[in-house]
C-alpha cells in the first residue's frame, strides 16, 4: 500500500475513533478523561481535523496531494512539539507524553516516505 494511502485511512481510522469516542481515544493516548473532562471536546476537535485531512489527502491528487501532505506533516510536527511541551510544562507525564510523540513522528515519516515516492 502506498505510504500516503495508509497513512489517510490511518487519519481518517482514529479521527473517527478521537470523534466519536473520545473517552476510548483518550485512555488509548495515555490522557485523563476523569480529572479533565473538557478533552472530550478537544478530542473531537483532533478527530475532525484528522477525518478532514485524511479524506482530503485520499481524494486530492498532483501538486494539491503533495500540498494536503506537506500541511499534514507540518501539523504532525505541531503534535509532536506539543507532547514535548507537555512533558516539560508536567502536563502530560513522559509515558502518556512517549505515547503522544511516537504517532505523530510516525506520520511524519509516513508523510515524507509518501512524499519521496511521489
Amino acid at each position: 500500500m502506498n505510504p500516503l494511502t495508509g497513512l489517510s485511512l490511518g487519519r481518517i481510522a482514529v479521527g473517527a475513533i478521537s470523534f466519536a469516542r473520545p473517552g476510548l481515544a483518550a485512555q488509548l493516548f495515555g490522557l485523563d478523561l476523569v480529572n479533565n473532562p473538557q478533552s472530550a471536546y478537544v478530542a473531537r476537535l483532533f478527530g475532525s481535523r484528522e477525518i478532514a485531512l485524511g479524506a482530503a489527502t485520499l481524494l486530492a491528487r498532483g501538486s494539491t496531494r503533495r500540498n494536503l501532505v506537506l500541511a499534514g506533516i507540518s501539523v504532525d510536527l505541531a503534535d509532536a512539539a506539543t507532547a514535548v511541551l507537555g512533558i516539560q510544562d508536567k502536563t502530560v507525564s513522559v509515558r502518556t507524553g512517549a505515547m503522544l510523540v511516537g504517532p505523530a513522528v510516525g506520520a511524519v515519516l509516513s508523510g515524507v516516505a509518501g512524499l519521496r515516492k511521489g
